[in-house]
């Protein structure tokens, strides 16, 4: 299926590795112009030469942390007339909600809501002005069934989807959508760590606790960054202009909603 991708301007936040990577890599491959973003320049370094080698379009970096103000002026000072915008962020800790302080919850609201909601707010009179564009947050299933001792980042997620629940509508008659990607367990890098993590303190093997966490998502699997990623693709496509508002899960049937 032709996307209707070619030659759009995408930006990706935190796509040096993980499901961002994810996403820009399946928009490049659609011949998307896709502005990779992360902190460290090795490593967007090489993930540019990855994407670069099946890339139908343009690929440059920027390296910043897109939850400053300052790396938010920067990544938008270099990206031209924007036409997707896919907002994503490592989420908060995992702890005991008594041990949060009001840093920690300013901390997580700024990352996981005001972040996003202030990259919209730059570049959606653009799009509108265009007649085209396409905004993806990727949040968490957290969303949908709230996860325990997530606290902060069930929080500061809902409050982001409350947000873009009534921006959605405003924007919508100018042919720019905004949707919201809601991963559950993905073979990534942070997956691995908070893995690895909980294996020494329950005295268990990483690869031993990584196939019971398998076993309790009905795909009996985790998913893969390339399978988010053509979810991305499929939404910031022309064939996904009547989809807005929406928050769709992608975690195997991990989470089991009421009817």
């Amino acid at each position: 299926m032709e996307l209707g991708l070619k030659g759009k301007n995408a930006f990706v936040c935190a796509s040096s590795k993980g499901i961002g990577k994810g996403c820009a890599r399946a928009l490049a491959a659609e011949g998307a112009n896709v502005w990779l973003n992360g902190r460290d320049p090795n490593t967007l370094e090489a993930t540019q030469r990855e994407i670069g080698a099946i890339a139908k379009g343009d690929v440059a970096i920027i390296c910043c942390d897109i939850t400053t103000e300052s790396g938010r002026d920067k990544a938008l000072n270099e990206t031209p007339d924007l036409d997707i915008l896919v907002n994503n962020a490592g989420g908060p800790p995992v702890g005991d909600f008594r041990e949060w302080t009001l840093d920690d919850w300013r901390s997580a609201l700024n990352n996981n809501m005001l972040t996003p909601i202030d990259l919209f707010q730059r570049v959606i009179d653009g799009m509108i002005e265009r007649r085209f564009g396409r905004v993806i947050n990727v949040t968490s299933s957290s969303v949908k069934a709230p996860i325990q001792h997530l606290d902060l980042s069930n929080g500061a997620r809902s409050g982001l989807t409350g947000f873009f629940a009534g921006a959605s509508r405003q924007v919508a008659p100018f042919n720019v959508t905004v949707n919201a990607i809601l991963p559950g367990r993905f073979d990534t890098d942070r997956l691995r760590t908070s893995m690895t993590r909980a294996a020494t303190e329950a005295d268990e093997s990483i690869e031993d606790l990584l196939e019971k966490g398998k076993q309790h998502i009905p795909a009996r699997r985790f998913g893969s960054p390339d399978e988010f990623g053509a979810l991305c693709a499929f939404l910031c496509s022309t064939h996904a202009g009547y989809i807005t508002g929406q928050n769709i899960l992608i975690d195997g049937g991990l989470v089991a909603l009421s009817p």
